[in-house]
């Protein structure tokens, strides 16, 4: 529990340190340049950390400055709190918006992640408005647009302790083990607007990937090998090359004066297993997620995170571009699925498997009060609602979620599965009235409660950054 507090109250620091940096009093007989904001990093660090120490200043130079930063934040559950450097660099003109970063961060358990990741936004129109949170004056707020995208990237990450239950529904918490991985990925993704009235994207992608699975031992359970065999853990001995391409469609429109935003994806992927090893298989993704605004916002629009800036300035602006202190509200309702097709003998190795429980390999929350990877199998159904609501005029704000979910070995048996019911409570940071960090006491299931401290995953990486399975 104390690192999990630890961890939310420097971050909470860290995004505070983003909202607009005060201008300090202009002392009597100081040249009017003197008082000039200064245009480079180095500039801003000796004004705001060495010549007057103003803390939200300092902080924001070091934890989202550019080209250099600190980046700070979770690689994955388990994992531990990680830190490390960002480097990131952007070029805009009348009808591209390009930006690259690199980072390299490492955890409190010897975890780390490397990765470098480039992106073109084709601007022919207006330039591509990247901000996170909403925009000030809600009166003048214009429908969110989508822009063609295009992303490169290469990514190495190393986990050290990772959980399998086993496959499937009918687990239970005595067969906990725990196994290490590492995976390479390297690709790319598009996003080609086809209709506008709609926000409706065609999305590409073409990935390389290759994992490897080790042993975790040292936990407080058993390493993976000592329990589970090929059999009940498919890809435990052998971990080919997976060339992955995929196609999707995405439409984000908004509607009723701004009050309802909708963010609908469907994708199909292919996992291809170049060396004939038996672990192709295919998965088809929908995920339907629509929020309601209670002040006619949008949370839904691009967000910037330290590592994505694209402005025709020097230098790049704050992640958030709006006062902490306006008064947001939210009711998010999203139904998930994720269906596998698997030819003749195939299986699909268990470290590719979509899981329910705590969060997932790429952080996102899914029935907290169990525990993290807590439910693995190749088909998951997933129900969440949830409301977020700021506290008055203080960035701070309350969540309250209920998550109702299901796991299957055989899609056929989606419907007839049990269900797992969670709930949470607690906490958030906002950002320009935008959750970033959620700290959230988690019960409601079977299996006890959980407390959870999670970042919102924009502040560490890029848009372009690929999902782990």
């Amino acid at each position: 529990m104390r690192p999990l507090i630890i961890a939310f109250v420097l971050l909470g620091a860290s995004l505070w340190a983003q909202q607009s940096t005060p201008t300090p009093t202009p002392s009597p007989g100081v040249k009017n340049e003197e008082q000039e904001e200064p245009r480079t990093e180095s500039g801003q660090f000796h004004k705001n950390c060495i010549t007057n120490f103003y803390p939200v200043g300092c902080a924001q130079v070091l934890f989202t400055g550019q080209p250099l930063h600190i980046a700070v934040g979770s690689i994955a559950p388990q994992n531990g709190f990680g830190a490390g450097l960002a480097y990131a660099k952007h070029k805009d003109s009348d009808t591209w918006s390009n930006s690259w970063s690199a980072d390299a961060i490492g955890s409190s358990n010897a975890s780390w992640r490397a990765g470098i990741y480039l992106t073109f936004v084709h601007t022919p129109v207006e330039k591509s408005d990247q901000t996170m949170g909403v925009p000030s004056d809600v009166g003048d707020v214009e429908p969110y647009h989508e822009y063609p995208v295009y992303n490169l990237f290469a990514q190495s990450i190393s986990l050290n302790k990772l959980t399998f239950f086993g496959e499937g529904p009918a687990t239970t918490t005595a067969g906990r083990t725990f196994f290490g991985m590492t995976e390479h990925i390297f690709g790319g993704n598009i996003v080609q607007l086809i209709y506008p009235k709609l926000n409706l994207v065609f999305l590409g992608e073409l990935n390389g990937r290759l994992p490897d699975i080790r042993p975790s031992t040292g936990q407080g359970s058993p390493s993976i090998e000592t329990v589970y065999t090929p059999l009940n853990a498919p890809g435990l001995a052998h971990q080919p090359f997976f060339l992955q391409p995929g196609v999707g469609l995405r439409m984000r429109p908004s509607a009723a004066n701004n009050l309802l935003h909708f963010d609908y994806k469907a994708m199909y992927q292919p996992f291809i297993d170049t060396d004939g090893s038996g672990f192709s298989f295919q998965r088809l993704t929908f995920d339907f997620y629509q929020e309601i605004s209670f002040h006619h916002t949008n949370r839904l629009q691009a967000t910037n995170s330290p590592n994505d800036c694209r402005d025709a300035t020097e230098t790049c602006p704050p992640a958030t571009s709006t006062p902490s202190t306006s008064v947001e509200g939210t009711l998010d309702l999203r139904v998930f699925t994720s269906l596998s097709m698997v030819p003749g003998t195939n299986v699909v190795p268990f470290y590719f498997q979509p899981t329910l429980g705590g969060a997932d390999l790429n952080g996102n929350p899914s029935l907290p009060s169990y525990q993290d990877y807590r439910f693995r199998a190749p088909n998951v159904l997933l129900f969440q609602e949830s409301f977020d609501h700021s506290i008055g005029h203080w960035p701070v704000g309350v969540t309250l979620r209920a998550d109702q979910g299901k796991v299957a070995l055989l899609r056929g048996d989606l419907g007839s599965n049990h269900w797992r019911h969670s709930y949470a409570a607690g906490l958030n940071l906002r950002a320009g009235g935008f959750p970033m960090v959620y700290l959230l006491f988690a019960f409601g299931g079977n299996e006890g409660t959980h407390t959870i401290a999670n970042v919102n995953t924009s502040l560490l990486g890029t848009a372009g950054r690929p999902s782990l399975f």
